[in-house]
């Protein structure tokens, strides 16, 4: 009837539970809801043939479009599906209640339209994808053709009119749609940017700048999560001060694999500073597979506008997942002739894993060596010459974190910084 809930909604489902055990207790801590809004709502008359249980003999037409009882507007954040297929229906309310997500229901392009530019995610049916690209819809990124045997069935010419960017069939990629439906649920828009950071040579401040960064764009309202991955480092912890914090490190997170919630990874690690820090223990060191690094970081970028890697200048196997993560790696070098030389290496040895490198020269010199020269000796781009701050490392040793004084050397050189990376100020979820 008119405005009853669907049967592919009937029973919650307990969602896939995220590798790391700790993680789902601590921080999901309940079952997601088993509501779906359906933005219209099919309803068949009765059909003696195909009476199972949802269909009414009530004299409506077989195949009518009714609004739902309680007329509720649709929200921005439920996915679209666009579709008059009951079974196709049925399967993906069925996805989407175990991952908690509701749906807003269109049966068609014209009552897709409202909707269409605002969905986080819209699923067309494959009944649906030649109808809606002839109505040519605004073009947008994360439309999904969904539907049964495509390659037999879908008008393949009217999905590239659509600009879908993927096509999925059921069941075969049922779990890679059911990660997309949840990643949707957490999704504004764009995704967080991942800024690397490695040192040209032992002691050069690397992970001291990695803080300040993360650090200056906290306090510039940017949501920041500051993430260790040099297991050899002694941890980040350490250097804001928050050794004592209480929260999840590398250890608790090595065994997870495949999605992890955004919202629940922020609420687990240690809030200190204004931002969210994943660091490495004390305790016996632990390789991170290279699953869980792509995990955690994937997570990251969904809830935060920066994330800062912290990387070790030897690379393990987690530590090459994370530099391929970055859009840019700076490399922090003192403007010395030795640490000039070996930042070479460094920086041969990261550049088949990005493109965009970018040097940090850390003053002064000793010997009067120019940032500029340094720069066109290890041909890279000059980000600037990062002036020494007065106390910084009395501070350090107090567990006082850089950057705290906002008018700084160090903090002031990281505000430009952001900005010059096209960091967004904008409020997340």
């Amino acid at each position: 009837m008119a405005g009853s809930q669907h049967p592919g909604a009937a029973a919650a489902q307990e969602p896939p539970p995220p590798m790391d055990e700790r993680l789902h207790e601590e921080c999901i801590g309940e079952e997601h809801g088993s509501r779906h809004a359906l933005g219209r709502h099919r309803e068949r008359g009765g059909d003696p043939e195909r009476d199972d249980g949802r269909g009414a003999d009530d004299g409506s037409e077989p195949g009518r479009v009714h609004e739902p009882a309680d007329r509720r507007e649709p929200s921005a954040r439920q996915p679209l599906l666009v579709t008059a297929d009951e079974r196709l229906l049925d399967d993906l309310v069925r996805l989407a209640t175990a991952v908690g997500a509701e749906l807003t229901l269109a049966s068609d392009p014209g009552s897709a339209r409202a909707v269409w530019t605002r969905a986080p995610l819209v699923l067309v049916g494959a009944d649906q994808a030649a109808p809606l690209a002839r109505s040519m819809p605004p073009r947008r990124r994360g439309v999904v053709v969904v539907g049964y045997n495509l390659e037999q069935t879908l008008d393949w010419r009217r999905t590239v009119q659509l600009g879908a960017d993927d096509v999925v069939s059921l069941p075969e990629q049922e779990v890679w749609l059911s990660e997309r439906l949840a990643d949707a649920l957490e999704d504004s828009g764009d995704e967080g940017v991942v800024v690397g950071v490695i040192g040209g040579r032992g002691g050069a401040g690397a992970s001291t700048f990695a803080a300040a960064l993360a650090i200056t764009a906290a306090n510039s309202g940017r949501n920041s999560v500051l993430v260790d991955a040099d297991p050899l480092g002694g941890g980040l912890d350490l250097v804001l001060g928050a050794e004592a914090t209480g929260g999840l490190r590398w250890p608790d997170l090595i065994a997870s694999r495949g999605r992890i919630p955004a919202a629940a990874l922020r609420s687990a690690l240690p809030r200190v500073h204004g931002l969210a820090l994943l660091s490495y223990d004390r305790g016996q060191v632990r390789a991170v597979p290279t699953a869980a690094m792509r995990a955690v970081l994937g997570a990251a970028r969904r809830f935060h506008h920066l994330i800062v890697v912290d990387l070790p200048r030897h690379l393990d196997e987690a530590g090459e997942e994370a530099l391929r993560a970055c859009s840019s790696l700076l490399l922090v070098v003192p403007t010395e002739i030795r640490a000039a030389a070996a930042a070479g290496r460094v920086a041969r040895t990261v550049a088949p894993h990005i493109a965009d490198i970018r040097l940090v020269a850390r003053g002064p010199s000793p010997a009067g060596l120019a940032a500029d020269d340094m720069a066109r000796g290890l041909d890279l781009p000059l980000t600037g010459e990062l002036p020494p701050e007065p106390g910084l490392a009395a501070a350090l040793e107090r567990g006082d974190p850089p950057a705290r004084n906002r008018r700084g050397p160090l903090s002031t050189f990281c505000t430009r910084l952001l900005d010059e990376l096209g960091i967004p100020r904008k409020e997340r979820r």
